[in-house]
C-alpha cells in the first residue's frame, strides 16, 4: 500500500513469500513432468488411432482399453465441433497444458493477495484501503465484462455474464439517461469508469 510498510521490512511476510515461491516452483516442475508424460501417452494414442501402430498389437489393445475411455469426453466435444476423433489426444494435451498454466497463474495471484493482506494488516487504515481497492476492482471487472459482452453480442442472461449485471446496472442506468450515445456508441461505461475512479479516491480520502 502507498506509504505503508514494505514486504522486505516484515520478516514474517518475507519468509511466507519465499515459501510460496518454492511451492509454486515445485508445483510448476511437477506440472512440467506431468505434461511430458501426457505428451508421450497422447502421442502413442494418436499413433494407435491413426493406425500408424498395428491395431492388433498389445500396445494398441492396451490404449483402446485404458486410455481411449478416458478421452471419450474430449472426443465427443471435438466431434461436435466438427473435428476428427483422432485429434482428441492432442486437444486433451492442449487442455491439460492450458489448465496447468492457469493453475500457476492462479497461485501467483493468490500469492499477491497474501502479500497485500499481510502488508495491509499492519494497520487499520491499510486494511480499509485494501478492502476499498478490492471492492472497486470487482466493480471495474464487472463493467469490463458488460462492455465485452455487448461487443461480442453475448446475452446478459448467460451464466458467464449475468453476475455482472446487478454490480453495474445501478450505475449504468442513470448514466444512460443523462449521457446520450455518441453516434452508435454508448459512452456510459466510460463515464462509469470515471465515476468509479473518483469514488475510490473519495473513499480512500475519507479515512
Amino acid at each position: 500500500m502507498p506509504g505503508g510498510p514494505r514486504a522486505d521490512s516484515l520478516p514474517g511476510v518475507t519468509d511466507l513469500m519465499h515459501a510460496l515461491d518454492v511451492a509454486i516452483e515445485l508445483f510448476g516442475r511437477v506440472l512440467f513432468a506431468l505434461a511430458a508424460v501426457l505428451f508421450l501417452v497422447f502421442a502413442i494414442d494418436w499413433l494407435v488411432r491413426t493406425r500408424r501402430l498395428s491395431p492388433f498389437g498389445p500396445v494398441a489393445r492396451f490404449f483402446r482399453r485404458v486410455v481411449d475411455p478416458l478421452l471419450q469426453p474430449v472426443e465427443r466435444r471435438v466431434v461436435r465441433a466438427g473435428g476428427m476423433p483422432s485429434a482428441a489426444p492432442w486437444w486433451a494435451l492442449v487442455a491439460a497444458v492450458v489448465g496447468g498454466i492457469l493453475v500457476i497463474l492462479l497461485l501467483r495471484a493468490l500469492q499477491g493477495v497474501v502479500l497485500q493482506v499481510a502488508i495491509a494488516s499492519q494497520s487499520p487504515r491499510g486494511l480499509y484501503a485494501l478492502l476499498v481497492h478490492w471492492t472497486f476492482s470487482i466493480l471495474y471487472f464487472a463493467l469490463i465484462v458488460r462492455v465485452a459482452a455487448t461487443w461480442l453480442r453475448l446475452s446478459s442472461y448467460s451464466r458467464w455474464i449475468r453476475w455482472s449485471v446487478p454490480l453495474t446496472e445501478w450505475l449504468l442506468r442513470p448514466l444512460r439517461r443523462w449521457i446520450p450515445p455518441v453516434g452508435m456508441m454508448d459512452v456510459s461505461p466510460i463515464a462509469a469508469m470515471i465515476v468509479l475512479w473518483m469514488g475510490e479516491k473519495l473513499f480512500l480520502l475519507a479515512w
